[in-house]
């Protein structure tokens, strides 16, 4: 190993290593002596890997035992915006995303104000299950206006298209620009806990609404996640000097 690689290299190379599932949640990682040996480093490059992959969710610290790989995890939307840039999916290594239903329903008091339409408008839904590693981590619907759907008609189909607003807002050819996300937790519902194989009779689940919003100010999607308690929602994002 080159005395050259420095800790972003190492970083990139456990961040691989979770995503693809060869370390799975709980697994103990490699101290930092170990990680030293290996890569041929001094403890300070090494620690700062360590440190990237916590500031990114992806380990946590155990007394007792040291640094483990965390539990599933829901990433937030800039995470995705940027997988799908240089991927052209909007899935990590390890996830997998199952269509569970499509079609026209009217817009609930939920999703209507932030579609900006009235209650019982008809909008389209996408709803699916994505699974990390082959454990359920979210269900996840999606509710798109008429003129999405005018320009993405291949989202009326039960196939995954890949990135389905990045497309939508290809097609309409203005930019993603703004993301409210709003938190809330809940008792599950009868469907939630068997998607999810929640087990418990009264279960609380996370449930995260994001309104997407392009660069002319329409909204491109309001998708409505829901998380088991177990799973985190870790979402890191950068701060830079002149954000506004």
């Amino acid at each position: 190993m080159p005395n050259t690689v420095g800790y972003a290299e190492i970083a990139a190379n456990y961040r691989k290593q979770i995503q693809d599932g060869t370390l799975k949640p709980g697994d103990t990682m490699p101290s930092l002596r170990q990680v030293c040996e290996r890569y041929n480093v001094a403890q300070t490059t090494a620690n700062r890997a360590y440190r990237l992959l916590k500031m990114e969710g992806l380990t946590v610290a155990k007394p007792g035992v040291g640094t483990v790989v965390a539990g599933p995890m829901s990433s937030n939307i800039s995470t995705r915006v940027r997988l799908y840039e240089s991927t052209g999916k909007a899935l990590d290594g390890g996830e997998s995303s199952r269509i569970l239903e499509v079609g026209t329903v009217g817009a609930d008091e939920l999703v209507a104000p932030r579609l900006d339409v009235a209650p019982g408008t008809p909008i389209h839904v996408r709803r699916r299950l994505v699974s990390r590693n082959g454990v359920p981590v979210h269900l996840s619907s999606s509710y798109y206006p008429a003129y999405v759907i005018a320009v993405t008609p291949e989202l009326t189909e039960p196939v995954s298209t890949g990135g389905s607003r990045e497309l939508a807002a290809a097609r309409l050819g203005v930019a993603q620009a703004r993301v409210l996300e709003e938190v809330t937790s809940r008792l599950a519902t009868s469907a939630e806990k068997e998607h999810l194989g929640l087990t418990a009779g009264d279960v609380v689940v996370s449930q995260v609404v994001r309104t997407v919003t392009l660069a002319d100010d329409r909204v491109v999607e309001v998708a409505v996640k829901v998380t088991g308690g177990a799973t985190i929602l870790r979402w890191s994002t950068i701060l830079t000097a002149n954000a506004q």
